[in-house]
């Protein structure tokens, strides 16, 4: 089984996104169609992303918990920089029944060293 792919985006655009059955933004934002592809984390890499990506300005955050294997849109590894740590990126929209399972991001948790995706 392939691991579980994470995305950590706001509420409201989540709910937004299950409605309308497509998720299509990249990171706090930028769209995908700005960026290229969705920017996801596996779960160790999930807690420096979230500080890096949202600060303490973290509030109302959620986490969605993708399965790679419901996505009809290639899966690339990349690093931000040659030799760097490789993070997963999806190249295409996120289908909302990708999803297999969305939980509010608590920080404080995984600051204190649980796991919080």
């Amino acid at each position: 089984m392939t691991e579980h792919l994470l995305h950590l985006t706001e509420e409201p655009l989540w709910e937004a996104a299950r409605k309308a059955g497509t998720y299509e933004m990249s990171t706090r934002g930028r769209t995908l169609r700005e960026e290229g592809f969705i920017h996801c984390s596996l779960p160790h890499q999930l807690p420096t992303v979230a500080q890096a990506v949202y600060g303490t300005d973290d509030q109302g955050l959620v986490v969605l918990v993708i399965d790679p294997g419901r996505l009809p849109a290639p899966v690339r590894y990349e690093a931000m920089e040659p030799g760097g740590e490789e993070f997963p990126h999806i190249y295409g929209p996120l289908p909302a029944d990708a999803v297999v399972e969305v939980r509010p991001w608590a920080a404080h948790s995984s600051r204190a060293g649980g796991e919080a995706g």
